[in-house]
């Protein structure tokens, strides 16, 4: 897959079939339209192609609500994406100048000319152009004048999309790693790189990776402990990871924290993914260290029955 950070770097296609939006999370159901659009590329020997956008249209819209949270980071959801086999990701940078244009000026000047828009996959809902005016009957009013075809994702396959997305990060939220999964078709992950802590881990008899999220808009799921897999350059490790506090030593900060099973090398600096497979307990303050120190020994029994390690 190629992946695009300004559209101005894209090259228009003879036969692209397209479809837009945020695509957070590149849930079971973003995946069906991912589907149907390889599937009618292929139908006229064209090329895949999504539009996205990031900044997140919110953040620059609403820049006072800092209340957004994705399931998904813009490397993330390129990295899903290319699995799914898509051909060509432009994720544009979304600003009020690019909000502005007309219906007819972001058909013309994006859709047909910078991108060569021969089929286009959109749901009944979606919005674009200055204030969110153009829509689905503008594509199919302009369609016989530009030279492109719109295929229109029924209602209840939209509708399906927004209540996964919500469902998954309220799941997320409450802690209900299963139910998240499920509707993701994949385990729920972040990627970050290993920084030092403060080594109390490693005193309790429980050394942890200490994991550093740079982007702040991503969603952290509830405090608590999981059984979870590494990624570390490829290579797949089982492990019990924990966010939280720490209140039992009155933590001012969260962490995202992982005990790695086997497994001895230093890691600091480096990118690992971190996956949420079951969530075991949610966060406790102990009246004493020595306290932790059995819970988290049954901790890891249940982490190790879960995992199969």
């Amino acid at each position: 897959m190629k992946v695009y950070h300004n559209i101005d770097d894209f090259t228009p296609l003879k036969n692209a079939v397209v479809t837009i939006g945020t695509f957070d999370g590149v849930h079971q159901g973003h995946r069906e339209i991912i589907s149907r659009i390889i599937e009618l590329a292929k139908e006229i020997n064209g090329e895949s192609v999504i539009l996205t956008f990031f900044p997140h249209p919110r953040m620059i819209l609403h820049p006072e609500d800092q209340n957004l949270k994705l399931i998904t980071t813009i490397d993330e959801k390129a990295e899903l994406l290319e699995a799914l086999g898509v051909d060509h990701l432009i994720i544009t940078p979304f600003s009020r100048d690019f909000s502005n244009q007309t219906a007819e000026e972001y058909i013309r000047e994006v859709l047909v000319k910078k991108i060569g828009t021969k089929r286009i996959v959109i749901g009944y809902d979606h919005r674009f152009g200055k204030d969110r005016q153009g829509g689905l009957a503008d594509l199919q009013r302009l369609a016989p004048q530009y030279g492109f075809e719109v295929i229109e994702i029924p209602e209840q396959d939209i509708d399906a999309v927004a209540v996964s997305s919500t469902r998954i990060r309220e799941a997320l939220l409450q802690g209900d790693i299963a139910k998240a999964n499920n509707f993701l078709g994949y385990p729920f992950y972040l990627t970050g790189m290993v920084i030092k802590g403060d080594q109390l881990g490693r005193q309790l008899g429980y050394p942890t990776a200490n994991l550093q999220v740079i982007e702040q808009y991503k969603l952290i799921p509830a405090d608590g402990i999981y059984s979870s897999k590494v990624l570390i350059k490829g290579v797949e490790y089982k492990g019990m990871s924990y966010i939280g506090s720490r209140p039992t030593i009155n933590g001012m900060t969260r962490n995202i924290e992982v005990n790695i099973f086997d497994f001895n090398r230093e890691i600091y600096n480096e990118t690992v993914k971190l996956q949420f497979l079951d969530f075991v307990r949610g966060d406790i303050k102990f009246s004493s260290l020595d306290e932790l120190v059995v819970q988290l020994g049954k901790d890891k029994e249940a982490v190790t029955k879960l995992l199969g390690a």
